[in-house]
């Protein structure tokens, strides 16, 4: 219980700064809305479903990116990073809450860019949205793990994608496969198991990451 508290509080302090502050999110939003319209001018005018799935992704992979460089740059600004490791409460409990603000972050986003996709492009099939939800699982708990190994240093804006992307790319195989493969459930278990595997590593190697 103890856990979950800290875990709780670490998030709404975060959900209450961006409330506040309005920083992160009109951001992710304006960039992913003006991305699907570049898309829409610049394309043909009914693309295949694949290569409609392909610039869904793009979209949402470097919409996250800002949310993700944004996690751990309030504490490192005002010079409270030091104190939130050593408060007394479980390390990755600061992933994990970090990981469910950047989470809703991205979910609000989408709640706006995804209607403008289906208007602009295809209606998203239930798999593709399943999928849209297990892929934001593994973007948040991936990128809030490296986003804190990235903010101690100089050039965090270009070392976090050098470091995410990379690892995001199975995460594009599943997500485009789930919207647009027409058997998508191997796609679906693949995201699925990719989720699982890296909160694991990600919650049981927080701890070292902030403590070097």
């Amino acid at each position: 219980m103890t856990y979950a508290r800290d875990v709780g509080a670490l998030a709404r302090k975060d959900l209450l700064l961006e409330l506040r502050a309005r920083d992160t999110l009109p951001a992710m939003l304006l960039f992913v809305v003006s991305t699907f319209v570049v898309f829409h001018f610049s394309l043909p005018a009914h693309p295949s479903r694949l290569a409609a799935s392909g610039l869904l992704w793009v979209a949402i992979l470097f919409t996250a990116l800002l949310g993700l460089g944004r996690a751990f740059v309030p504490e490192r600004e005002q010079r409270v990073l030091d104190g939130l490791v050593l408060a007394p409460c479980d390390r990755s409990a600061i992933w994990l809450g970090k990981s469910i603000a950047t989470l809703a972050f991205l979910v609000a986003a989408e709640v706006v860019a995804l209607p403008v996709y289906a208007l602009f492009f295809r209606p998203l099939s239930g798999a593709a949205v399943l999928g849209v939800a297990l892929a934001d699982v593994g973007i948040c708990a991936v990128g809030t793990f490296l986003g804190a190994m990235a903010v101690t240093t100089r050039a965090r804006e270009l070392i976090l994608p050098l470091l995410f992307l990379p690892l995001a790319i199975p995460i594009v195989i599943g997500g485009v496969g789930s919207g647009a493969a027409d058997s998508p459930g191997r796609y679906l278990g693949f995201l699925v198991l990719y989720d699982l595997l890296f909160a694991v590593v990600c919650w049981a190697s927080f701890e070292y990451v902030v403590a070097e």
